[in-house]
């Protein structure tokens, strides 16, 4: 399996995380991708991204209230 690739996007507001996450998946073909965002927003925006993108999205509710948004393909 390839090395996962973490993008910090807590403390972004809209769009900066979808923004984050489009250029962490640019060139890629597949992979594993994790987000991390702090906003329900963030969470929900990154998701719709990616899976119009193709990738398959699981997320995670963090500690301390953010969220961790698994991206596979």
């Amino acid at each position: 399996m390839s090395d996962v690739i973490t993008v910090n996007a807590k403390g972004f507001s809209c769009p900066q995380p979808v923004m984050m996450t489009k250029k962490a998946l640019s060139g890629l073909e597949s992979g594993h991708v994790e987000i991390l965002v702090d906003t329900a927003t963030s969470r929900n925006n990154v998701s719709r991204f990616a899976e119009n993108k193709g990738w398959r999205v699981d997320v995670e509710e963090l500690d301390d209230g953010g969220f961790r948004v698994i991206l596979e393909k």
